[in-house]
């Protein structure tokens, strides 16, 4: 393919502003690696895109001469489907503006801005957004496919807070779209990911955070997971919009507050959040300490920016991941007993399971309202697979669809479509449930042809 296309790769170097980067070029490697290191693909051709421009002329170019396209934000994806074989990458991580407009509460982001990026800016105005919880995410991905973090309680999914998007479509048009400008498309790329158009720039509606919040962890052993787990399941159903905790069963990190005994240790952790005024968030995370005799806590005051960048080093690029993903409408004692069973028998010191809770903000709106559709869910379960050496591969992914199959009984309609790995396009139907047929309709106008594969396909 390489070789057939060589002649053709000056017409391209030619229109766009960017760089095209080509097999022999020096950094030819470093730009095709993305975030999961499972993913080892080689594109004929990288195109980093300067400006919105330089993707229209990379999807025409592609279609001229009939190469896969494959779409990179910032590379984290699971599934991995930034980076393509013997096709075009174009890549948008050189697209990184982000413009804030603070009287008006308003954010302007190009597609290739992380999460740090966008936090960074906003803060600076003592402004946010629910973003994810790693600050090397990027900001399209996340979006496209839903978005939640540690904001979703009080302010929704990610899309919730989506005002409008520009985008380049299949034909090479660039379009606005929002609740009045071509609505479908909108309501589409609430949910449906990247199979309607390259998104080129995000407007987000943005809240007053920070930029002081409070947050912190608390680490209890293992041997009280059930327990622990019980009054969590408790705690949350009545806990005030602005204070979220989640839970993270793993090995314990080195963490300095912990004794060294413990480093490497199943244990169970809350990862509390709060944002509002910090002596009344200090009374409400009070009875979370008497869940257990906990090993130690680290909770405070922060800054809200280093409290996104706090799992940045349990999440580095490089590793091997593969993840499995469940939502709950509740958590049922069979599901915590699964929970504590798989929790017990952790194949590698990365792998992990964690519970978010997205309860609140975001149940309050139809669910046909975006294309993502589980309005009903208040946790969502992900079982992140993670290690280092490929010998380890069929360990780890069995662990992790073992427990995938054992705690389906107990979970809810549907799937998150961030959390979906490569292999799994059979679930792609029940992630939208009942929205599925009407983002088929919307494809069958953008994108008939189905140039936008390289993603949770939904086939025109």
């Amino acid at each position: 393919m390489t070789t057939l296309l060589n002649d053709k790769f000056g017409t391209l170097k030619t229109n766009v502003k960017g760089y095209v980067v080509l097999p022999d070029d020096p950094r030819y490697d470093e730009v095709r690696e993305i975030w999961n290191a499972m993913i080892d693909r080689r594109p004929a051709v990288i195109v980093q895109c300067a400006e919105a421009s330089d993707i229209a002329v990379a999807i025409a170019w592609a279609r001229e001469n009939g190469v896969e396209i494959s779409i990179r934000g910032a590379g984290h994806n699971i599934a991995g489907n930034a980076v393509c074989d013997n096709g075009i990458m174009i890549d948008l991580s050189t697209m990184k503006n982000v413009r804030i407009d603070a009287p008006k509460k308003r954010a302007y982001v190009e597609p290739g801005a992380t999460l740090s990026d966008f936090d960074s800016s906003a803060q600076v105005h003592g402004l946010a957004t629910p973003v994810g919880i790693n600050s090397t995410t990027g900001i399209a991905g996340l979006t496209i496919g839903g978005g939640f973090g540690w904001l979703t309680r009080k302010y929704g999914l990610t899309i919730d807070n989506l005002i409008s998007a520009e985008v380049i479509t299949a034909d090479g048009n660039k379009i606005r779209t929002s609740e009045n400008e071509n609505p479908d498309l909108f309501w589409a790329i609430r949910g449906g990911g990247g199979n309607f158009g390259v998104v080129t720039e995000f407007e987000f509606q943005l809240h007053p955070v920070g930029p002081e919040i409070l947050a912190g962890l608390i680490v209890f052993p293992f041997s009280q997971a059930k327990q622990v787990l019980t009054q969590y399941r408790n705690f949350v159903e009545s806990a005030p919009k602005e204070l979220n905790v989640w839970v993270v069963l793993r090995k314990a990190p080195p963490l300095p507050f912990l004794p060294e005994s413990v480093h490497g240790k199943e244990v169970i952790i809350l990862p509390v959040f709060y944002v509002g005024d910090i002596a009344e968030g200090e009374k409400l995370i009070e009875p979370l300490r008497s869940f257990g005799d906990a090993y130690g806590e680290h909770i405070g005051t922060q800054p809200y920016i280093e409290w996104q960048q706090a799992f940045d080093p349990l999440l580095i690029k490089g590793a091997r991941n593969y993840w499995k993903s469940h939502n709950f409408t509740e958590l049922r004692d069979g599901a915590l007993d699964v929970l504590v069973e798989f929790a017990g028998k952790l194949p590698s010191q990365a792998c992990e399971i964690f519970i978010g809770c997205i309860a609140g903000a975001s149940n309050c709106v139809s669910a046909d309202a975006t294309a993502y559709r589980h309005r009903d869910a208040k946790f969502v379960l992900n079982v992140h697979g993670r290690w280092d050496e490929a010998a380890h591969d069929v360990m780890c992914i069995a662990w992790a669809r073992e427990f995938f199959r054992a705690s389906a009984p107990y979970a809810s309609a549907g799937t998150y479509v961030n959390f979906m790995t490569e292999e799994e396009g059979d679930r792609v139907v029940a992630a939208y449930g009942a929205n599925y047929e009407r983002l088929v309709q919307i494809k069958k106008r953008y994108d008939p042809e189905n140039i936008f594969h390289l993603n949770q396909n939904i086939k025109p």
